[in-house]
This record gives structure tokens, C-alpha cells and sequence, in this order.
């Protein structure tokens, strides 16, 4: 059975963006050791502008960039703050921090085993996948 995971990275080939900082999700499916990428989904980033004049976050951005994946059990990211990390949770996604190439980045997530714990509180949450 196949693992749906979304990668941010700008190139395609790197995670190297901050998931409020996201332009773009390279969506992924991890069946054992083959990684399939199924496309590309543009996004609009939630953090690092301007928000009503002031510097901050976008709500609501941030609520649309969680809803471009919610067909996905697992978000790959450079860099996550703690309060997008508490509502993908709350929907289900897990959140890993591992800032490498893509593939070996999923293949390192996909060995971890922790995409077999169960998702959200308790299961799942921000991690930093140290190699």
C-alpha cells in the first residue's frame, strides 16, 4: 500500500523550504522503496510578507496551503514553526523535518518506520530526521 507525501521544494529536486514559505508541494508516493512523483501543486506561502501591514503569518494562507495537501499522511520540510506543525496534526499529517535531496529524503523517512505510527497528537508530529 502506497504513502502519499508532500515534499516542499522549489527545484523538484531539494527540500529546502520553510512549509510557510512553500511556493510549491512535489507530491510523492512511497510504496517500499519506490518513490513515484505524482505532481506538482503550486502554492501560495503563508509566512514572510507583509500580513495587513505587518510582518507575520497569513491564517488563512496557511489553512489553504494544509488543504493543497490533505490527501497526504506526511509533509516533508526544511524548516516548520509549531503552530502550522499543531494543525496539520490536528489533521492528520505528520510533519518531518529533513533538508536533503528528495529521494533520499523519502527514502530515509521511509526506512525511519515512523510513517507507520499513527498519524496526528500522540502518533505523529514535527520531527527532525537526523541521518
Amino acid at each position: 500500500m502506497s504513502i502519499r507525501v508532500a515534499v516542499a521544494s522549489q527545484d523538484g529536486k531539494t527540500v529546502h523550504q520553510h512549509f510557510g514559505q512553500a511556493t510549491q508541494f512535489v507530491i510523492c508516493d512511497l510504496d517500499g522503496p519506490t518513490i513515484r512523483v505524482i505532481e506538482r501543486r503550486a502554492n501560495q506561502p503563508s509566512c514572510g510578507g507583509d500580513v495587513d501591514g505587518e510582518p507575520g503569518h497569513d491564517e488563512d494562507r496557511i489553512q489553504q496551503t494544509i488543504d493543497l495537501i490533505a490527501d497526504c499522511r506526511a509533509v516533508v520540510v526544511a524548516r516548520i514553526g509549531l503552530g502550522a506543525q499543531r494543525r496539520l496534526e490536528a489533521q492528520g499529517i505528520d510533519a518531518f523535518m529533513i533538508p536533503d535531496f528528495i529521494e533520499r529524503a523519502l527514502r530515509r523517512l521511509s526506512a525511519s518506520g515512523l510513517l507507520d505510527q499513527p498519524p496526528g497528537p500522540g502518533g505523529g508530529g514535527r520531527r527532525w530526521l537526523a541521518e
